[in-house]
């Protein structure tokens, strides 16, 4: 029998946090309260990183992905370690929609469908092309360029004319083995913020309004980023659980990313359904409908 229900996976910075570290503490918090919840449940949960050693992951029931941050500059180490452990135990959300969703070319599946995003054009491993030849052909102001696969910000940067070449030598480096993406760059990231909306079960359940530091288009709280309450429209809503239903089924938890575009409209800035802060502290019912969620998808 599995030793354990339930496998919070993190990564090993964040495995404790070191007296004042403020971002490490609220990640902790964060676990706590999904750990109580799924505990009332009568379950055994535990935490640890996903390149723990010592760690059998046959010995658990499911894995749920919270916090493994480091994924995305290891995925070398990361997708090999993916694949062999979704062979021993489930993952929540499934394996399928991880894999779905850790590449940005998923926004182009739900582009497709009817999504509103901001214009994106991805470039593939190997293309000899300078960004000022490619983006010199989408007459855009302003873009930001990243990684397909990627987050927290990592090699993030916004650009125009003025700054671009000297992005051009981390730019051939980078695509020689990554595929990335440019996207024309939305004026409201820096006047309104962004808005994260949770969605449990396909169901909104609270949002967050996200704004970056004075200048900085980043808003993510590593870099300086504030989140504050935010009470969303039924537009809103409707939006952000539309993004879900026209996703992959089955998807148990979510954060969808939106902002408003250059024309006024909801856009799509990113759907999370693989490692999302979900700022259950700021709306501790999340917690509880997320671990009764966990709870029926258990096998047995």
């Amino acid at each position: 029998m599995p030793k354990f229900d339930v496998t919070l996976l993190t990564s090993r910075d964040f495995l404790s946090a070191a007296e004042g570290d403020e971002f490490a503490e609220i990640i902790l918090e964060e676990d706590r309260l999904l750990t109580i919840a799924l505990e009332k449940r009568g379950l055994t949960v535990t935490r640890t990183n996903w390149d723990n050693p010592k760690f059998d992951w046959a010995e658990t029931k499911c894995v749920v992905f919270r916090t493994p941050w480091d994924y995305f500059n290891r995925y070398d180490e990361f997708a090999p370690w993916f694949e062999k452990t979704s062979k021993v135990t489930k993952f929540i959300n499934s394996a399928e929609i991880i894999n779905w969703n850790i590449d940005k070319h998923y926004m182009l599946e739900l582009e497709s469908a009817g999504i509103n995003i901001p214009p994106t054009v991805f470039i593939e491993p190997g293309d000899k092309r300078q960004l000022t030849e490619i983006t010199a052909e989408l007459n855009w102001d302003e873009f930001i360029l990243k990684p397909a696969i990627s987050g927290g910000a990592w090699h993030t940067y916004r650009m125009n004319s003025t700054n671009i070449a000297e992005h051009e030598a981390l730019f051939a480096e980078l695509v020689k083995d990554k595929s990335m993406l440019v996207q024309e760059y939305q004026n409201s990231i820096l006047n309104e913020g962004e808005v994260s909306y949770m969605v449990f079960g396909g169901k909104f359940t609270h949002a967050i309004l996200k704004k970056g530091k004075t200048g900085d288009f980043r808003v993510q709280e590593n870099f300086g980023g504030t989140i504050h309450g935010y009470h969303p429209s039924q537009e809103e809503i409707n939006f952000a659980q539309l993004v879900v239903e026209k996703a992959k089924p089955g998807i148990v938890y979510a954060r969808v990313d939106v902002m408003r575009d250059n024309s006024g409209k909801l856009s799509l800035g990113e759907l999370e359904v693989f490692e999302p802060a979900l700022w259950l502290r700021k709306y501790p019912p999340a917690a509880e409908l997320f671990a009764g969620l966990i709870t029926e998808l258990l096998p047995g």
